[in-house]
């Protein structure tokens, strides 16, 4: 089970995160000299992402990149590359290394095998896999009913194409096995409507019926879950 952090408050429960995360990625760089931390998008991380890049670390020894990514300029409003940049890549934090998905490639399908050079590059496994979760139980750009999920669920690629059932754009996101590729699984879960769909996920182990299951339902890597009201 996941270890789970309770708040009334989500602003609390955000200086919370990123306080443990700093603790943590200041362990890693104390460990191994380089600290790696993949962020997803969305409204939720945007205030923990403010306050963690006001922690006092060596900045110039973490390397960011995402969970996923649309397939839409790097200054378009829905770009995750953007909120990263805006929020955590601010101040002293600005000497991160960060990674993209994005690339010059006409479409996702394009460019993945680009973005899956780069992550390979990477020194895995990554610290920290920050993950969000959809009103579908859906994580990073695996969406239940997308075509592409089967193989998302199964390849030992680091990232895939995928086309939403639904949402807007292209993406490029990391596969199961990429996410589990972690030694820290995080996740944020606000308001009545997601930890309905999180204490579902909990009660079954279908991922095909709610991909978030593929971090919360295994025990390779450890998960802490910040829930608020």
């Amino acid at each position: 089970m996941p270890t789970e952090h309770l708040f009334i408050d989500g602003e609390l429960a955000a200086a919370d995160m990123a306080r443990r995360i700093a603790a943590l990625l200041g362990e890693a760089i104390a460990a191994r000299g380089v600290a790696t931390i993949a962020l997803s998008g969305g409204r939720s991380p945007r205030p923990m992402l403010q306050t963690l890049s006001r922690a006092a670390l060596d900045w110039a020894k973490v390397i960011v990149t995402l969970v996923d990514e649309r397939w839409v300029a790097p200054d378009d409003a829905d770009s995750n590359e953007r909120l990263v940049r805006e929020t955590l890549l601010q101040g002293a934090a600005a000497g991160a290394r960060f990674v993209p998905m994005k690339n010059d490639a006409a479409d996702a399908y394009g460019g993945q095998a680009a973005c899956e050079a780069a992550y390979a590059a990477l020194p895995w496994p990554l610290d920290i896999m920050l993950l969000g979760m959809g009103e579908d139980g859906h994580t990073a750009s695996l969406f239940p009913g997308a075509a592409e999920l089967p193989k998302g669920l199964s390849t030992q690629a680091l990232t895939l194409a995928v086309t939403p059932p639904a949402a807007p754009h292209q993406r490029l996101s990391l596969s199961a096995a990429a996410i589990l590729k972690s030694r820290h699984i995080f996740l944020q879960i606000g308001g009545a409507a997601k930890k309905a769909v999180y204490d579902r996920a909990l009660a079954g182990e279908a991922m095909e019926e709610l991909p978030i299951r593929l971090a919360l339902c295994q025990h390779k890597v450890s998960v802490e879950v910040w829930i608020s009201e």
